[in-house]
């Protein structure tokens, strides 16, 4: 993602810069701020009217028939137990809330302002007193504690993301402070803000049939929210409606102007895409966010779109690309030798992957921070030299001598190449090729499945085995069948290098399952990065977090220099430093080979019957449909007069 900065003054070159708003409230005796951004000065100052990028007139109405793939059993918006529904974020406002349009910045919401001391070892917010529930109770100090404590409670991942925050307490009528137990971690007021703030004596009380709540369990008993919208119906793992709060108690705040104008929202649970596809091309669905190359290029000639009654969109966006990517359980015997990663990526061939299945129109990631600033190019100098040489017993040498890149092949011969590399490197680690006799007993099922793939009695097989005599066997876990026109072809090329590769799909609930409790050898993951990266690296990479059920490390990543690097993030004292620091854990991670990279798309394509506005200026970051678009009743009029000719 391109990042988009207004000019910086002097004061502004600070990597945390806030911008201080009127009559601003006294916490250790700092200032308090209405906005807080980790790249720059907060585009927007304390007497802005609203972003530039809504309509602050759009209208309010409508309906919008949206669809989420698989099922839900939980309404419950903290705890980890059980799947949420789709869209839950809708009902809960939080102490500040983002910018769609400027990265890694946020504007306060339930909070006024915050305010911190220069060594940034608490943060202090003060709480709008006009901030309620929506059953009109105030949003008090006692709420916001409530929801901290719990949130750390119930839920490990907030537990581990919050690990810095070592109290919060009430100091105000309308204030509360949240200390840290180290200094100098200037993301963590940010973090603290992103706290989603549930109701206390909502939560303490009893339900319809006088049981007493319990925050830490699954329920399908719509709770409680403070946000643009409420629940108005639910049927449990197929639809989940949501419909518009019209006394919002934060409708008029410059944060919020123009935006949530939809009067209800739908969401219909499929277990498959194709037929909630279809449904959207009859107009049972409304709104469509394609995430399939193939399909774009080859499903979009229904008659609906030819006669413009549906409009087909490809939306810029300067997003950072994330880390797509086929997944190693690095906890399995079989890939806990680098050479055998990196060979599994030789073996990978995106250039007829994409020309096959994406019909062109993939990049191939090479960051995990691709598309910005934050991505490692050439090799290492200056600071970022100085971060890795601390660690340089425990990286791949390669991070010093040679720029990493994915293997690339255009030419013909490339991938045949590519493949004698990963055979060296198998050989390097153990593994070597025999040709087996598929009537040979010894040869097992690997044998027994390829003589059902066409190998005839008396034929011989590659079998990749080690010094113990096993196959190298790998089973890719598949979510649904998106990723199978690509993982198919792909086992079948691990296959021809004597790889007992196979392709096994489950659903949703199973496969979270399995993912949590690291029950796989690999998976398609996504992680996803902002340009401020900070605490969240230790979900995704550190030690601490490989053997928690449940963590984004679902690699199971433990390496000591990872654990060091990750801590000149989370305590760099400006930008350079963090995007120094940040080159070196990019730099390690990819000379690990930990993934086989996958690609990205620097585009929204949406589909939506023509029935919707949307403002001239969209967001950088997204295309905000549920957002800042809003429902066109002139529009809908003429759609309906269309259909029915």
């Amino acid at each position: 993602m391109q990042m988009r900065l207004t000019p910086l003054i002097a004061a502004a070159l600070a990597f945390l810069s806030f911008s201080p708003i009127p009559n601003p409230a006294k916490a250790d005796d700092a200032q308090c701020h209405h906005a807080m951004s980790l790249v720059g000065e907060p585009k927007y100052g304390p007497d802005f009217k609203n972003f530039d990028w809504v309509n602050p007139n759009a209208p309010k109405g409508g309906t919008v028939r949206q669809w989420s793939l698989g099922t839900f059993d939980t309404l419950n918006p903290l705890s980890d137990k059980g799947v949420k529904a789709a869209g839950l974020g809708l009902i809960y406002d939080s102490l500040f809330t983002p910018s769609l349009d400027e990265p890694s910045t946020q504007y306060g919401l339930i909070a006024e302002c915050a305010s911190h001391p220069d060594d940034f070892s608490s943060v202090t917010f003060k709480l709008r007193p006009e901030a309620k529930f929506q059953d009109g109770q105030p949003i008090t100090p006692e709420d916001v504690i409530f929801s901290f404590d719990e949130a750390k409670k119930v839920n490990p991942f907030y537990a581990f993301y919050y690990k810095n925050v070592e109290k919060a307490e009430k100091t105000g009528d309308h204030e509360v402070k949240f200390t840290f137990d180290k200094a100098g971690n200037r993301e963590l007021p940010m973090i603290v803000g992103e706290l989603n703030i549930v109701p206390k004596h909502y939560w303490e009380g009893k339900d319809s049939s006088g049981n007493q709540r319990d925050i830490g369990k699954t329920t399908v008993e719509p709770p409680l929210g403070n946000g643009p919208y409420k629940i108005k119906s639910v049927d449990t793992s197929r639809k989940i409606v949501y419909e518009r709060v019209p006394d919002y108690w934060a409708k008029d705040l410059p944060v919020m102007r123009g935006q949530q104008n939809f009067d209800t929202l739908e969401f219909t649970y499929y277990r498959d895409k194709t037929p909630a596809f279809e449904d959207f091309k009859i107009g049972k669905l409304d709104y469509w966010a394609e995430n399939k190359a193939s399909d774009w290029a080859t499903k979009y000639n229904f008659e609906s779109l030819k006669k413009g009654l549906v409009k087909k969109e490809d939306i810029p966006v300067e997003r950072l690309a994330p880390m797509q990517a086929f997944a190693f359980n690095t906890r399995r015997e079989q890939f806990q030798d680098v050479r055998v990663r990196q060979a599994f990526n030789l073996l990978f061939n995106f250039e007829e992957a994409n020309k096959r299945t994406f019909f062109g129109s993939y990049k191939r990631v090479g960051s995990y921070f691709d598309n910005s600033e934050l991505a490692s190019k050439g090799l290492p100098q200056g600071r970022e030299l100085e971060i890795l040489n601390e660690v340089k017993s425990d990286v791949p040498p390669e991070v010093f001598t040679t720029e990493w890149k994915n293997p690339v092949n255009t030419e013909e011969g490339d991938y045949r190449k590519h493949q004698q590399e990963a055979l060296k490197l198998l050989e390097a680690a153990g593994w070597k090729i025999k040709s087996e006799s598929v009537d040979d007993p010894s040869c097992g099922t690997w044998c027994k499945i390829k003589k059902t793939i066409g190998l005839s009695s008396g034929s011989t097989a590659r079998v990749l085995r080690n010094a113990k005599g096993e196959q190298m066997k790998v089973e890719i876990l598949l979510a649904g069948d998106t990723f199978e026109p690509i993982m198919l072809p792909y086992a079948k090329d691990l296959q021809s290098m004597g790889i007992n590769a196979t392709v096994r799909e489950v659903d949703d609930a199973q496969y979270k399952q399995r993912e949590d409790s690291r029950d796989f050898d690999m998976i398609v993951d996504n992680f996803s990065q902002s340009n401020s990266p900070g605490n969240e690296q230790r979900d995704f990479w550190s030690s601490a977090s490989a053997d928690r059920p449940g963590s984004r490390n679902t690699i199971g990543i433990k390496n000591p220099a990872i654990d060091k690097i990750v801590d000149k993030i989370i305590f760099a004292k400006d930008r350079a430093e963090l995007v120094a620091a940040t080159h070196a854990l990019d730099r390690v991670l990819l000379w690990n080979y930990y993934v086989v990279p996958n690609w990205y798309y620097p585009f929204d394509r949406v589909a939506y019957w023509d029935k919707f506005s949307r403002p001239e200026k969209l967001p950088s970051q997204t295309s905000g449909f549920s957002q800042v678009w809003w429902y066109d009743a002139d529009k809908a009029k003429a759609l309906d007069a269309a259909k029915g000719k």
